[in-house]
């Protein structure tokens, strides 16, 4: 038997252009809403579904998956009657990732991808591990939505 997650695409969207080849998707994107909760693997595995290198994909979900971990614990306080919502947007130079929690937003001066001057602490390495895992990472002046971007790889 195959359980269903609990958590819905919202929406998916292609933008197209035309080119001499023909037409072709320049911006593609889906958005999820999802109960604020740990159970997180099938979400990133549909999230990582069209990254092409391995490698880059499992850096990548190392990154998300602190993110995601940091939102339902920090932003929503483990609440699971609070949500996520996620938007993956792919164009032919970036891959992005839109994580927003229904919390009042992390501090502007928690928003660094340093590690913390005691390595033993219990916590403080998370936004050092996505900071590290993505090209840029960018707040909602909130705080409470944080954009990851990794440079798609040039085709030869």
């Amino acid at each position: 038997m195959v359980l269903m997650p609990s958590w819905s695409r919202a929406a998916s969207r292609l933008l197209f252009s035309v080119s001499p080849q023909g037409v072709a998707p320049l911006f593609r994107w889906a958005d999820f809403i999802l109960p604020s909760t740990l159970q997180l693997t099938p979400l990133l595995e549909i999230l990582l579904e069209p990254v092409a290198c391995q490698d880059t994909s499992y850096r990548l979900q190392l990154g998300l998956q602190e993110a995601l971990v940091n939102a339902v614990q920090h932003g929503n306080c483990g609440d699971p009657g609070k949500s996520l919502r996620v938007r993956r947007i792919f164009t032919p130079n970036w891959m992005i990732w839109q994580i927003q929690d229904e919390g009042i937003g992390v501090p502007l001066k928690a928003r660094v991808g340093c590690l913390p001057a005691q390595l033993e602490a219990n916590s403080g390495r998370g936004m050092f591990l996505i900071y590290q895992c993505f090209d840029d990472v960018r707040w909602s002046q909130r705080g409470n939505r944080l954009q990851l971007a990794c440079r798609r790889p040039k085709s030869s």
